[in-house]
């Protein structure tokens, strides 16, 4: 059984969080990237990091840059894919493996 993440899609107070999502798993965690919808029809990443094994907590991912702000949803999903990855990757200690 796993616990939902607090603010995550499929979790009551993730209203703001568009259906589509992107779920892959990389390096032990367990990685849920959706978009919401701003202003002038812009999406902004949302990203969601839950560990395959215990002992570490979920996360919802922070904005990563000032003007986090993209065109399309797909833009937006890549964005956040490689926000995780870069995440995941320095908990890890994968120096020089990215």
């Amino acid at each position: 059984m796993t616990a939902s993440i607090p603010g995550s899609p499929g979790t009551p107070d993730s209203s703001d969080v568009v259906d589509r999502l992107l779920t892959f798993a990389y390096r032990g965690w367990i990685v849920s990237c959706g978009t919401q919808r701003i202003d002038g029809g812009l999406y902004r990443p949302v990203v969601f990091c839950r560990p395959d094994e215990p002992g570490e907590k979920d996360a919802r991912l922070p904005v990563d840059t000032d003007n986090a702000a993209y065109a399309s949803e797909a833009e937006a999903l890549r964005h956040g894919e490689q926000q995780a990855m870069r995440w995941v990757h320095d908990r890890t200690g994968g120096q020089g493996e990215f």
